[in-house]
């Protein structure tokens, strides 16, 4: 197969990155998106939904180290997001709030993945997990995600998994950004904090909504297609009414059928289907 203009060497890799940076940049320029800035000190009433997940996670095949260099990575972040407020038709930016990851600022070198595939270091790695914990509150949530980058295939084997497979989403500065819009008629805020090794994040608002969402994964399980396996399930997003406490919608939001890239040998055979 003809290799891309990118991956030719580091320094085609070096020129491709700058190129889709300033598209980026340019696009940000003519965009119409109002861009949410504020931040208040004062949280807002109303939790629409809070989570947390631990930093640290022993990956297969990843340097322990590049994972704790996340947690400075994580919170260096969490100061830039916490209290952001998101007006009505506003829209959050993952690399507008936050800014260049780079050196200078702190941030240190962590685990990030390059085409879905290639595992790599740079400054600033590891904050794809603070990007899929916003996805995660959102999804639990009314609001309306404009741009989402998923990763397509099952990088590493569960490690302590709290959210059904599938429902991250990948970021790089500054041109693979995670945003999405306030469509509500009143304030919704971010908080996030680090605190004993956990990132923690809630969605709050100034009205109360009358429902609350969860999303569960079904038909969960690993599948041999010809000399390769496939990790594949459904997630559903279910919206209850919170005073009947009654189901009053189920939609797909995501089919999985990702290529596993880990050892086979790691995949729980209880979980493989032959059919």
């Amino acid at each position: 197969m003809r290799k891309l203009f990118c991956e030719l060497n580091p320094t085609c890799y070096k020129i491709s990155l700058k190129k889709e940076r300033f598209k980026r940049r340019l696009k940000n320029t003519f965009s119409h998106q109002k861009i949410a800035k504020e931040k208040s000190d004062k949280e807002l009433k109303y939790i629409i939904k809070g989570h947390f997940s631990i930093i640290v996670r022993k990956l297969y095949g990843v340097d322990i180290e590049l994972q704790k260099n996340k947690v400075t990575n994580i919170e260096l972040a969490c100061k830039k997001i916490n209290g952001l407020i998101i007006h009505p038709n506003e829209v959050f930016s993952f690399w507008t709030t936050i800014g260049s990851p780079t050196k200078r600022k702190g941030y240190k070198e962590g685990l990030v993945i390059r085409k879905n595939k290639v595992l790599d270091k740079s400054y600033g790695g590891g904050l794809c997990q603070m990007a899929n914990m916003i996805h995660y509150l959102v999804l639990n949530s009314p609001l309306e995600v404009v741009e989402l980058h998923h990763h397509t295939d099952a990088l590493f084997p569960d490690e302590r998994r709290r959210v059904p497979f599938g429902t991250g989403t990948s970021v790089m500065y500054n041109y693979v950004d995670y945003r999405f819009k306030n469509n509500l008629d009143f304030d919704i805020q971010l908080l996030t904090w680090v605190e004993d090794g956990m990132v923690y994040g809630e969605l709050r608002a100034a009205k109360d909504i009358p429902y609350r969402y969860k999303l569960v994964e079904e038909d969960h399980h690993f599948k041999k297609e010809g000399d390769k396996y496939y990790r594949i399930s459904k997630v559903y997003k279910i919206t209850i009414n919170k005073k009947k406490n009654k189901e009053i919608k189920k939609e797909l939001i995501l089919n999985n059928h990702s290529l596993v890239l880990y050892d086979y040998k790691l995949i729980p055979k209880e979980e493989i289907r032959n059919d």
